[in-house]
């Protein structure tokens, strides 16, 4: 019986061991981000040097896809819409943080158009990559298939269109 009761302590350990490994992400709304920015600039902390390399990195920053695609890795540009260590709601404006414990430097993959090129890969490899379950990789991929459907069947086939 005690052999019993150790190994479901085992089984315990093990499951928190792998619940300690992997936060979950966290979600900044845009009012608290726009309140932190006045804090700081009431209290003088918006530092120039600061203003100064965001502007350098906005100059620097790649338009498309073929100017970035041999950049530097990690891509430090994490305003871009493919870069996997944040993601912007556009509905509310709020930033969900995909790595809380992590800094972009020490992520593996930053730029979800590089994972793609790469070509196929396992759900748990996607789910390792964007910090989430392997379920919820299926329920997002399932979702993206059943959207490009309903959008190829709304669309006529080219041959009854009309030509212009």
């Amino acid at each position: 019986m005690s052999e019993v009761k150790q190994v479901e302590e085992g089984g315990d350990q093990a499951q928190e061991d792998l619940s300690q490994e992997r936060r979950r992400s966290k979600t900044m709304s845009r009012k608290e981000m726009a309140r932190d920015l006045r804090r700081r600039r009431l209290t003088g902390q918006v530092d120039p040097e600061e203003a100064d390399l965001l502007k350098q990195m906005d100059d620097t920053r790649p338009r498309t896809r073929a100017d970035c695609v041999n950049g530097p890795r990690p891509c430090m540009f994490v305003s871009c819409k493919h870069n996997l260590y944040l993601d912007v709601n556009p509905e509310t404006g709020s930033i969900k943080l995909n790595f809380p414990d992590k800094e972009i430097w020490e992520l593996e993959h930053t730029c979800a158009l590089d994972v793609a090129e790469k070509g196929g890969i396992t759900l748990e490899e996607v789910g390792e990559i964007m910090n989430l379950t392997r379920e919820r990789i299926r329920q997002v991929e399932t979702r993206g298939l059943m959207k490009l459907r309903e959008a190829t069947e709304a669309e006529p086939p080219v041959s009854a269109r009309k030509p212009m």
